[in-house]
């Protein structure tokens, strides 16, 4: 058998395909790492949940992205090399396989950055609405996070193929739900916005003075858009605003 008789065997083919493969997959995830790095990602992605979960398991979300692209090309590579062996029989099934797995890839890759995504928009919307001290204004940072999540995983099923008409019209039936859930829950926090303008623009009372609303009394510490502080000598009283109104006000005097 001469070398040219030998280069045309399929599983040398195969074989050389198969390590072609390997190397570009592992030059390809280096130069991903390297590009997601110089851009800021890892500075990006420092603090939220996904990446402190892939911390703890000793990789990082940039070591994941760059890693499934590497496997993205190991994989094309592995049904290729099969694929010109002809080891099994089912060209029609690793041809779909082929076509397949790119849509497999940018599914994860959609599913990876829309939990980030989703991390992040919660911890700014948190921050944001840091010095609101009402409860109900604890579950926006939740229902921003979630409908991040639930936006990435319809692109992802999409990306795969997944019909996903109902889950849309699921999306739009949820939005609606949040407007008329959020009209009813946050009236009381539109109430004493409303309330905290007022009272910001006419100031009925300042810092330093002494107050009692309805049954709590003390001295006033702050008065913000959302609630007003007072404090006697052992406790803190945070007051929604819209409470200055519905209960009595009286301003005492030394």
């Amino acid at each position: 058998m001469n070398w040219q008789t030998l280069i045309d065997e399929p599983a040398v083919i195969a074989a050389a395909v198969l390590a072609l493969g390997i190397v570009v997959g592992y030059l390809v995830g280096r130069l991903n790492k390297e590009l997601l790095s110089a851009s800021g990602v890892p500075d990006a992605v420092e603090g939220t949940p996904f990446e402190r979960t892939a911390q703890s398991i000793g990789t990082s979300s940039v070591e994941i992205v760059a890693r499934l692209s590497s496997w993205f090309i190991y994989g094309i590579a592995v049904l290729t090399a099969i694929h010109i062996a002809q080891l099994l029989d089912t060209e029609a099934f690793w041809i779909r396989v082929v076509e397949f797995i790119p849509q497999v890839f940018i599914a994860v890759l959609v599913l990876i950055f829309g939990f980030i995504i989703a991390d992040k928009a919660e911890l700014a919307v948190s921050e944001y609405l840091r010095g609101v001290k009402l409860p109900e204004v604890s579950i926006i940072p939740k229902v921003v996070k979630y409908s991040v999540l639930y936006v990435a995983f319809l692109i992802a099923l999409g990306q795969i193929g997944v019909y996903v008409a109902p889950l849309l019209i699921l999306l739009a039936v949820y939005a609606v739900g949040i407007v008329i859930v959020g009209a009813v829950v946050f009236k009381d926090f539109l109430i004493s916005s409303a309330a905290g303008i007022y009272l910001l623009l006419n100031q009925p009372y300042g810092i330093g003075d002494q107050i009692r609303i309805g049954e709590q009394s003390g001295i006033v510490q702050e008065v913000d858009l959302f609630v007003t502080k007072i404090e006697d000598d052992s406790e803190e009283y945070i007051i929604p605003n819209r409470k200055v109104f519905e209960d009595e006000l009286v301003r005492l005097r030394d």
